[in-house]
């Protein structure tokens, strides 16, 4: 089994405004610069961020070359790396994380190694290895919910930043054609791919980019279960993907970034129809293209 090296970043403001909505920033930014160089999966935090990568991978110079480079002033961010032992990522999520999960009633989420979860209309096989995706946390659920209650028949759907593809594949498995998924972290596009696979769903078109990869492509539905910066950085990418009278179905933030997520939406003709939300105040906003 393969060894890690685990990067953890502390990012320390100087100064900032608004500490937590920097540091939110930054460990976007340091994870796109970061998987540049191989790095697979992304844990981010209030305080930063920990990033994983394969030992044999892991050059000391590239991560010093990164942190020159962080495009903020007024910024200390600090490394530490440590080795990851290798293991069986599948049993250390079933030891410490990831168990069956049912939301609606309708939809069983669980994975290959799981042997006690209960019949449902929809079952959904999902391996995370080092992908993130489950459905346990309150944006993945909701967004699960909306898809449960929609109509998707023969409906086209796009699925952006689908980490281990769940909700492309119960997209798919309730009727919805074609569907796209796209992924930045390569780690988790291949992990979509096997996911969808053992799904049964192989039509699934799961791409590896960010929101330039949209270009040509039109929607039904747009479900975007990201973060806030990245969803207002990339709203007009995502407005002119979805076809007139479609639905955006945007998660990853919280209640109260609603007004921030309208502000950059209404002026592309996107009017909120409904919102839900879940847990700490995380939240589901779905969104009509009114063009």
């Amino acid at each position: 089994m393969n060894d890690y090296i685990e990067l953890r970043l502390d990012v320390e403001q100087n100064g900032q405004a608004d500490s937590a909505l920097m540091t939110e920033t930054v460990t976007d930014v340091l994870a796109a610069m970061l998987a540049e160089e191989g790095f697979e999966s992304f844990c981010p935090d209030e305080k930063g961020l920990t990033a994983y990568i394969r030992k044999e991978q892991y050059r000391d110079e590239a991560v010093r070359d990164i942190l020159g480079n962080i495009p903020f002033e007024n910024l200390t961010v600090t490394a530490k790396a440590e080795t990851v032992e290798g293991q069986d990522w599948n049993s250390e999520w079933e030891k410490h994380y990831f168990q069956p999960i049912v939301v609606g009633d309708r939809c069983v989420i669980h994975s290959s190694f799981h042997t006690d979860f209960p019949d449902c209309e929809h079952d959904i096989v999902i391996d995370p290895k080092m992908a993130f995706g489950t459905g346990h946390h309150a944006t993945t659920s909701q967004i699960i919910e909306q898809l449960l209650d929609l109509p998707l028949r023969d409906k086209s759907v796009i699925d952006m930043g689908t980490g281990t593809g769940i909700l492309a594949i119960l997209a798919a498995m309730r009727g919805a054609s074609p569907v796209v998924a796209i992924e930045i972290d390569p780690a988790a596009e291949a992990n979509a791919r096997e996911n969808v696979v053992t799904n049964g769903h192989p039509e699934i078109d799961v791409r590896l980019g960010d929101a330039s990869h949209l270009n040509g492509l039109q929607a039904d539905i747009f479900i975007a279960n990201i973060n806030r910066n990245i969803i207002t950085n990339d709203i007009a990418a995502y407005a002119t993907a979805l076809r007139p009278g479609g639905l955006m179905l945007l998660s990853g933030f919280y209640e109260h970034d609603i007004p921030v997520i309208l502000e950059a939406a209404h002026p592309l003709g996107l009017a909120e129809l409904t919102h839900t939300v879940k847990g700490d105040n995380w939240t589901c906003l779905v969104l009509r293209n009114d063009k």
